[in-house]
């Protein structure tokens, strides 16, 4: 489980997130949900520890990053490593002695290839993988569906749901609402910094409409399409 209790984020003047309370419970997978510049992946990054911030988050352990995956929107990598090299660097980082690689690549990624000649896609698919093979007991995927082609999508939604039965924690955030439709159990919506709605599976329909309302507002009028 991990309490997220009245937590700030500024820069400077700039308050981009304000006062969250949030409890993300085993078993569960947590959709977050915001236009551009919502403070999405500036919360995650304050979950794995990444950037400071005031109130508090907890867990069962003691250091939670060293239990935690995070998938970044756009993954970095080293220029001279390959993929098979970026893997076992990510299992190094959690003492773990991860000696089929090869039979674990259920993306097909060509691993002995340097992962920066890799496309948008690929990167993510090896992250990916990287971060599943370190058995963290929680996730963060930012933005997991860009990029990806319709065969990888389901392999990654077939995986978020084999996540759920092994008890782990998931948080996820897509602008592919369909996406979140089929994985997740709570959708919680972040409005300039803060999270205004937290709605159950049976009620997404209300987030969705009230996202598309609030983005489409007098916007195709004001094009004066004729």
């Amino acid at each position: 489980m991990i309490i997220i209790q009245q937590l700030s984020k500024s820069y400077g003047k700039n308050k981009v997130l304000k006062d969250i309370d949030l409890t993300f419970k085993r078993g569960e997978i947590h959709g977050i949900v915001g236009n551009n510049g919502a403070g999405k992946s500036t919360l995650f990054k304050c979950i794995a520890g990444i950037e400071k911030y005031t109130g508090s988050i907890t867990s069962e352990y003691e250091i939670l990053k060293n239990h935690l995956g995070f998938l970044y929107t756009e993954p970095y990598f080293f220029s001279k490593i390959t993929g098979k090299e970026y893997i076992q660097l990510l299992c190094n980082g959690r003492q773990i002695s991860e000696e089929k690689i090869d039979e674990k690549n259920i993306f097909d990624l060509p691993l002995n290839q340097y992962a920066s000649t890799y496309s948008t896609g690929m990167k993510k698919k090896l992250a990916i993988t990287g971060i599943l093979l370190q058995n963290n007991d929680y996730f963060i995927f930012d933005e997991p569906f860009n990029g990806l082609d319709l065969q990888s999508s389901f392999v990654i939604t077939a995986v978020i749901h084999k996540l759920r039965s092994l008890d782990k924690v998931v948080i996820i955030s897509s602008h592919i609402f369909s996406t979140l439709r089929e994985t997740c159990d709570k959708i919680h919506l972040l409005e300039n910094g803060a999270i205004t709605k937290s709605n159950d599976k049976e009620d997404f329909d209300e987030i969705e409409k009230e996202m598309k309302t609030s983005i489409l507002e007098n916007k195709i009028e004001r094009l004066n399409l004729k």
